[in-house]
């Protein structure tokens, strides 16, 4: 079975203590090669801390969370982190168009909020360490971009705008995963390269600061986009493998299935929902959306990753 996974923080995890090599936690490279897979391997730089903002997150989630700060010392030590994997015979690096056929394990390294970067030239470095996929925000708003969590949602600054514009001409993925919804409806309006959400859900089954209403979906879509269902139980009406399957359902029925693909956020979350406990689980998911299964589970998102990464 072929497998993308638009988001899974194996790095993070690895800097914490947990075993992403040959453990049984969510997932884990073993796991993983079960599957053909390409996973898009999150590079979240952030330092934990225990302030405000962290009781802002704890409400969101329903489970305690820190907040956190941006560090470049994090960022270098998790891509790091990845090419020791490859050194090692584990896994293979996406470097470009040709190399994004799931086969073994491949990880696609994906930034997860832009707080690292000075300014948008900063990009031809990512390019240059196969830094693919780029995420505008984590949680906090930033130079470039609005949060989900903004009290004032200014969407793109008119640095975010040409941060876009260089992903685009540099062949990299624009991921709007936590972003304000401004941001997600200015992003998907610049952007001529389709854009990903790689891992949310909508509101229109559970409200939630993290879930997409109609409109962004739509912008989405506009794109030829993806966006990636999630394992967040927070953002689940049902909070089992049957909420990610609503999910699915309801976001290809209601705008098509080329737009539905998966983003667990495995390794990433303190809670899964019952019956998808780990990326194995994926097998009984494929059963359950039968007949679009190919679509869901590598399709789509293999589409949208081709049509970025042929651009660089």
């Amino acid at each position: 079975m072929k497998l993308i996974d638009l988001h899974e923080d194996l790095a993070y995890s690895n800097q914490v203590g947990i075993d992403v090599i040959e453990g049984n936690r969510q997932s884990s490279i073993k796991m993983l090669k079960e599957f053909d897979s390409l996973i898009f391997a999150s590079i979240f730089p952030h330092v934990d801390t225990l302030d405000e903002r962290s009781e802002e997150l704890t409400s969101l989630y329903g489970n305690p969370t820190r907040s956190t700060n941006f560090s470049l010392e994090l960022f270098l030590d998790q891509v790091k982190f990845y090419y020791y994997l490859e050194r090692k015979g584990i896994v293979k690096i996406v470097r470009n168009a040709n190399d994004i056929e799931p086969k073994g394990v491949k990880l696609l390294l994906s930034l997860e909020g832009v707080d690292v970067l000075r300014d948008y030239s900063d990009l031809y470095l990512l390019k240059e360490l196969h830094v693919l996929n780029l995420g505008l925000t984590w949680n906090y708003d930033n130079k470039f971009a609005s949060s989900c969590m903004a009290k004032k949602d200014y969407g793109l600054t008119s640095e975010g705008e040409e941060l876009v514009k260089l992903a685009n001409k540099l062949g990299i993925i624009i991921d709007l995963a936590h972003a304000g919804k401004r941001t997600v409806l200015d992003a998907t309006s610049i952007s001529k390269k389709p854009v990903i959400d790689s891992h949310t859900n909508f509101t229109r089954l559970k409200q939630h600061k993290r879930n997409l209403d109609d409109e962004e979906i739509e912008a989405i879509v506009k794109t030829k986009g993806v966006m990636g269902i999630t394992a967040i139980v927070s953002t689940l009406k049902e909070q089992t493998i049957n909420g990610i399957v609503e999910s699915i359902k309801y976001l290809g029925e209601s705008f098509g299935w080329e737009y539905v693909a998966i983003g667990t956020d495995f390794l990433g979350i303190g809670e899964t929902p019952k019956g998808f406990e780990n990326i194995l689980r994926v097998k009984e998911l494929a059963r359950a959306i039968e007949g679009h299964e190919e679509e869901v589970l590598w399709k789509n998102a293999y589409r949208v990753i081709k049509e970025n990464l042929s651009s660089g």
